[in-house]
């Protein structure tokens, strides 16, 4: 009878241990979450431009030609993790990236850029955060590519890192040869 007293706890701490550590096996699965939006058209919007605020970009601006939307905010500690992957998309990528600062000031997102190097082709901001949760957005960062016809195609939940580059480069790649995404 003692011997079962001892016995059960021990098992069922060696059961929680082995849940705990079946589930960091699959932490990289958060980004390999699918989007409800993939397949469908990027929400509406029409926002201003971080560097010229006066100017607004709609949607149908960005119409015509596949390009990566990327969600960031100079708040964001995973956003400084992945800024040198940005930078590298800037350089090699075969479609534009678009930032959309997301719940920033305009002060401090301009200041993070001159610190750190502005990787995108063109800053949107969403101050208030409504066209990041149409978009679904979890929290930043976050990517999307999307096709010339408008259809978010592709979404990577968390920092670009060295897979989730090669396969965003990957899909890309096939969208600016004029090819479907893979």
């Amino acid at each position: 009878m003692t011997r079962w007293i001892l016995v059960v706890p021990v098992l069922a701490f060696m059961a929680l241990v082995a849940v705990l550590l079946g589930g960091l096996e699959t932490a990289d699965e958060r980004q390999l979450i699918d989007s409800p939006l993939v397949g469908k058209p990027v929400p509406d919007f029409d926002l201003p431009t971080l560097h010229e605020p006066e100017r607004r970009v709609r949607d149908d601006d960005l119409a015509g030609a596949p390009y990566l939307l990327n969600v960031w905010g100079s708040w964001c500690p995973a956003c400084r993790i992945e800024h040198p992957w940005i930078v590298r998309l800037d350089e090699e990528a075969p479609v534009p990236l678009i930032g959309l600062n997301w719940k920033d000031e305009r002060t401090d997102a301009l200041r993070w850029l001159e610190a750190f190097g502005d990787g995108w082709d063109l800053h949107l901001v969403d101050y208030v955060g409504d066209t990041a949760i149409d978009l679904g957005v979890y929290g930043a960062p976050e990517t999307f590519l999307v096709d010339a016809e408008g259809i978010i195609v592709h979404k990577h939940i968390g920092p670009i890192d060295e897979r989730s580059f090669a396969d965003l480069m990957q899909r890309a790649a096939a969208l600016a040869d004029g090819g479907e995404e893979t």
